[in-house]
């Protein structure tokens, strides 16, 4: 049984609720719960680290950092005012897409035995990670020594954020 399209539906309907709720609250349950969803999709796809990443970062963090800045605010300052959305940016937003949309077709379906990661990429990590890294574990190998500096990027974009949403948070002079 195939879980991929219900969790589809349902992420693009959290996404709209998100956006279209008038309850700042209501809106970062439903960010939370979108944030989770995804974790599950990219763990049905088989990124358990990104999915990792995701129900930590997203789910948690960015959902308790959310709710403590809500609170710390005053009840003016939660009030939504919307202003009606300029007819360029619908347009815009059309047509990237279908741009978009447009450069799917040509990816290749997934778990293609014949797409290029499958030919090139994967074959050169599974034989030479060993050899080169001295690491048993191959996803050990990619993300800490054939991309470490994507992962101390990561990491740097992730530490950075933290310490804003601290500096934002904390109490004292303004």
């Amino acid at each position: 049984m195939t879980f991929e399209l219900p969790l589809l539906i349902f992420l693009v309907m959290t996404a709209a609720g998100a956006i279209l709720v008038k309850d700042l609250i209501s809106s970062v349950f439903i960010l939370g719960t979108y944030s989770f969803t995804l974790a599950l999709v990219w763990a049905l796809l088989g990124a358990v680290d990104v999915a990792f990443v995701e129900a930590v970062v997203g789910a948690g963090l960015a959902t308790v950092f959310f709710l403590l800045t809500l609170f710390s605010t005053l009840e003016k300052d939660t009030r939504l005012r919307r202003s009606p959305m300029p007819w360029t940016a619908m347009v815009g937003l059309s047509i990237v897409a279908i741009l978009l949309l447009y450069g799917a077709a040509d990816l290749p379906a997934f778990g293609d035995p014949g797409s290029p990661a499958s030919t090139h990429i994967s074959p050169f990590y599974l034989e030479n990670s060993v050899g080169q890294t001295r690491t048993p574990n191959v996803v050990t190998a990619i993300l800490m020594d054939y991309r470490s500096l994507d992962t101390l990027v990561e990491t740097i974009v992730i530490f950075t954020a933290g310490i804003a949403c601290a500096l934002i948070l904390r109490k004292g002079d303004s």
